[in-house]
């Protein structure tokens, strides 16, 4: 077929890079589906659940790019590793306390974790592939990462048999936290097998000094209109999307084991509209695909709230994600592109530091309104927040085309040239 056409021949160490973050994505799934629904069964009050899940998004925000300069220096392969292995102890300690300074410190570290992870595997996979198959390689990795978030969604009613054995619903979560936790580790034995090209000269690093001086110099005008646009709309999706476990229960009274897969669902349905997002830009241009998708995702992102039931909320809500993560790999390949090859660790960690602050900085509003009984109003506000960031990135970059599309408009946007 004309549509997946582009996903053959892809590098084999482009695909290796994505099997071996298939696990810990499921894992990174039941996470951010349950952890609302979770820390609260434990006994937490909301706003002190969403204050850890603030904290998560801010430790990655301070953490990524540091985090970002140091995989450019000293290798993005053993950033991806230590990442990996944080972000897997960070589910047991999760599991195994109630302790709240000992969840805050967990959040912390996953936060780092998750930092680490981001900034390694985008800089990595643009490493893996040439630019005419860049948007095909993320946007497949964006397929395998959203269908292993819904097999995460999916994976929580297991907690059922737990509970069939005789076990508390608590108990059972731990068990399921716990056989995560092991297996996303187990996956650190695929990535040591990832071999990297780019692996930087160590005797050029001449102080302790160096990392600061490698921040984006002839990247940074594209990087600053990209963080500004993905940040506002980061701010607006953290109103709600790392809460919805707690809004269906608290909406229609459901428990996680039943919104889980719902939302387990949508990811699943995300990931085949990733498949479809080459074809896409190629037939409109990728700056027109990202605005189209946004925009048509912000109108159900408003009608969510206003479902009379869980099913046809959960079905709304699927379409949203739908639309609006068909964007995402996209996004990711453009700014790559846009980059210079030498500051794609550091730019990958800019853009994923001011994507998690303020989404981070608004769950704790959206948990705190949640709380107090304003269901609907997150979404209101996320979707006037959403139609401003759209506005800007459309008139930031309607008129760049990528390097891939053109060798007249390739000029347009070399970083190198811009300055």
């Amino acid at each position: 077929m004309v549509l997946f056409g582009s996903y053959r021949g892809l590098p084999k160490e482009a695909l290796l890079i994505i099997y071996s973050l298939i696990v810990p994505s499921v894992a990174y799934g039941m996470l951010y589906t349950d952890i609302s629904y979770f820390l609260t069964l434990q006994g937490l009050p909301d706003v002190t659940m969403g204050l850890i899940v603030t904290v998560m998004g801010v430790s990655t925000f301070v953490a990524s790019i540091p985090l970002g300069m140091v995989a450019d220096a000293y290798g993005r392969k053993k950033v991806l590793i230590l990442g990996n292995v944080a972000a897997s102890a960070t589910l047991a300690v999760f599991a195994l306390t109630t302790n709240e300074a000992i969840l805050f410190a967990a959040a912390l570290l996953e936060g780092v974790a998750e930092g680490a992870t981001s900034a390694a595997t985008s800089a990595l996979l643009a490493e893996k592939c040439e630019a005419i198959r860049r948007n095909s390689v993320f946007s497949l990795f964006g397929f395998a990462q959203s269908m292993a978030f819904g097999v995460g969604g999916f994976a929580i009613p297991v907690v059922v048999v737990f509970q069939g054995l005789g076990f508390g619903e608590g108990e059972s979560h731990v068990f399921l936290y716990i056989a995560f936790a092991v297996l996303s580790l187990a996956s650190t034995a695929l990535m040591l097998r990832i071999t990297e090209s780019n692996v930087p000269d160590r005797t050029k690093i001449k102080s302790k000094f160096s990392l600061r001086l490698r921040f984006p110099q002839k990247s940074r005008d594209v990087l600053a209109k990209y963080v500004v646009t993905g940040a506002t709309i980061a701010f607006g999706a953290g109103m709600f999307v790392p809460l919805m476990t707690r809004w269906m229960n608290l909406q229609y009274s459901i428990a996680d084991d039943v919104s889980g897969p719902i939302l387990g669902a949508s990811s699943l349905v995300i990931g085949v509209a990733t498949l479809a997002s080459p074809y896409i830009a190629k037939r409109i241009g990728l700056v027109k695909a990202v605005v189209t998708t946004q925009s048509a995702s912000t109108l159900f992102m408003f009608l969510t709230p206003l479902s009379p039931s869980f099913f046809l909320a959960g079905i709304v809500y699927t379409v949203r994600a739908f639309l609006m993560n068909m964007s995402s790999p996209l996004e990711q390949s453009m700014i790559m592109g846009l980059v210079a090859t030498e500051e794609r660790g550091v730019a990958s960690g800019i853009s994923t530091a001011l994507w998690r602050l303020p989404n981070a900085l608004s769950s704790v509003v959206g948990a705190w309104l949640m709380g107090i009984g304003y269901l609907a109003l997150p979404f209101f506000i996320a979707t006037a927040i959403y139609v401003f960031s759209i506005s800007m990135f459309w008139f930031f970059f309607k008129n760049t085309r990528m390097p891939e599309e053109g060798p007249v408009c390739e000029r347009k946007v070399e970083p190198e040239k811009k300055e």
